[in-house]
């Protein structure tokens, strides 16, 4: 028996090369984006009986995007250096996974009110020819998942 192509589409695994992100609005292209993670912190109650775990507060979102540097000025650096004491631009930010053709979201990842808290530098090796990777470490108040 032969597997329609609608099955495939909506019975397999997505994979992880498709992906578009948007800050702020703005696309942009990134090698790898991690730590979209909804996750809370436990809570163990102990009495005379024995313990018990409950969930508490939702952990801290910390999210990473990697792309590769260009000669152009880095608009990560623009935003992490207009920081200053307690205000910064937190802006939203959508990771989608997209369909065969890479225009139609399938699922997607809503970050909201993040900000920068780290731009790191490519690691520099003589020896190597590997692409100058730039590193933004941002943090966020919540993250949402929509099936499309």
């Amino acid at each position: 028996m032969a597997v329609k192509p609608e099955e495939i589409a909506n019975n397999y695994p997505i994979p992880v090369y498709r992906f578009v992100v948007s800050v702020g609005g703005e696309s942009f292209s990134f090698s790898e984006v991690s730590g979209l993670d909804i996750a809370y912190e436990t809570i163990t109650y102990k009495d005379g009986m024995g313990k018990l775990h409950m969930p508490g507060q939702q952990s801290d979102i910390n999210i990473t995007l990697k792309r590769g540097l260009v000669k152009a000025k880095s608009e990560f650096y623009t935003w992490i250096n207009s920081i200053s004491l307690n205000k910064v631009e937190k802006r939203d930010i959508v990771v989608s996974l997209t369909d065969a053709t890479g225009t139609t979201p399938v699922v997607s990842w809503n970050v909201t009110n993040a900000f920068p808290k780290k731009l790191t530098a490519p690691s520099f090796n003589g020896g190597s020819n590997e692409v100058a990777l730039e590193q933004l470490e941002l943090m966020a108040d919540n993250i949402s998942i929509t099936f499309h």
